[in-house]
């Protein structure tokens, strides 16, 4: 898959930042299937910064993988901000190396939405060793590529804002 040009700048911008600043990545990603990692490593030096990354697209792979509760899988639903969290916090957890941990789970569409979450929808977790984990969501606008690719982005500017943070 060939990732966008602006794609690969924004992630070149966050791995240089997150060198300088000593920090190492885990994602935990559903509705983006991995485009964030995938996006991370396709620029030199990735590896670095990017320790791994969990594609928990089912409810199953979050609560074996990632240790998402089944409670909150149930009570929440996979797309809301306790599930983001949990997962975030989860990923960070059983990373070996990482020092951030993203995560992002959402209805990227066409298909899946309904009044309450409708396509577009994305929540986001971002958890920093010794930091305060932040939360985000976003209904994002235009086709299923539309909103994996401001997914992709807005997940790079938590992990930058995470960085700051430290």
């Amino acid at each position: 898959m060939q990732i966008e040009n602006d794609i690969l700048i924004a992630a070149s911008d966050l791995i240089a930042k997150c060198t300088s600043n000593g920090e190492m990545i885990a994602t935990a990603e559903s509705c983006t299937g991995g485009l964030i990692t995938g996006s991370l490593t396709g620029v030199d030096g990735s590896s670095s910064v990017v320790d791994c990354g969990f594609v928990t697209y089912s409810n199953e792979a979050k609560h074996q993988l990632i240790g998402v509760g089944n409670d909150l899988l149930e009570k929440f639903g996979a797309v809301s901000e306790p599930v983001a969290r949990a997962m975030c916090e989860g990923a960070l957890e059983r990373s070996p190396n990482a020092t951030i941990a993203i995560s992002v789970t959402g209805i990227a569409g066409p298909g899946g939405g309904s009044p309450n979450k409708p396509v577009g929808l994305v929540h986001f977790g971002c958890a920093g060793k010794d930091r305060t984990t932040i939360t985000y969501h976003e209904v994002f606008p235009g086709d299923r590529h539309a909103v994996r690719k401001a997914t992709v982005l807005k997940a790079f500017d938590l992990i930058a804002q995470m960085i700051d943070r430290a």
